[in-house]
């Protein structure tokens, strides 16, 4: 079986290997440090009395909270090595994260929207211009990714961010853009919705490396549902 057209399923299973690694490693470590480390009572109570929570409850609901810090870091590595499988593309050791020589094209990849601040931005850009004024990619094209959007949208656009310390938007360079993570996915790889097609094998994917059992075809469509909400 082929999961998808435009990664090869080794590589596929590796990126994939790696996050389901991280979760297990993570859950038998707190597991472990859970009673080691000091925890709010005050948290707890509140929490429990307000939400209705017992005890139980409420530690399995910290376990959780710990370990997707751990998920959410892991997933935006997921993403880069996922992209840079696909032909064309590699990982850069330094710079921005991946870069395809032959399209001309850099990403630094970002899963989310809400842990960048502003001036994070800045950085981002200011990083981008640093690597097109190199020699070597002098007529790249930069792309600033953000896997999961902020509305909805799909788009790909200049990247203009604002300097608050200048009160100054960084100019604007038709090599430095913003792109969102559906629309990076589609010209990175070439496949109209790579992206969707990505998330819906998933599943089978993670009980093939892992040996869990598969999400059934209802528990698929829930999990689904927030991807459409998300894109």
């Amino acid at each position: 079986m082929v999961y998808l057209p435009y990664i090869s399923d080794e590589d596929l299973r590796k990126a994939v290997k790696k996050v389901v690694d991280c979760i297990l490693s993570t859950q038998q470590r707190q597991e472990a440090e859970m009673y080691r480390n000091v925890m709010d009572p005050f948290s707890a109570i509140f929490d429990g009395a307000v939400q209705g929570f017992s005890l139980e409850d409420w530690l399995q609901k910290e376990r959780s909270r710990q370990i997707q810090k751990t998920i959410q870091n892991q997933i935006g590595d997921f993403h880069e090595n996922v992209l840079s499988s696909v032909p064309g593309w590699k990982k850069l050791k330094k710079g921005v994260d991946i870069c395809n020589e032959e399209r001309q094209r850099l990403a630094e990849i970002k899963n989310k929207y809400n842990p960048v601040k502003g001036s994070d931005e800045v950085v981002i850009y200011d990083d981008l211009l640093a690597c097109l004024n190199k020699p070597q990619y002098h007529n790249f094209t930069a792309y600033y990714v953000k896997i999961i959007p902020k509305n909805k949208e799909s788009y790909d656009k200049l990247f203009t961010p604002s300097d608050k310390g200048t009160a100054t938007r960084r100019p604007a360079n038709e090599k430095i853009r913003q792109i969102s993570g559906q629309a990076f996915y589609d010209l990175a790889t070439g496949t109209a919705g790579a992206l969707s097609m990505l998330f819906n094998i998933l599943p089978d994917v993670i009980s093939e490396v892992s040996g869990l059992k598969a999400l059934d075809e209802r528990q698929k469509a829930t999990f689904r549902s927030l991807f459409d909400k998300a894109y």
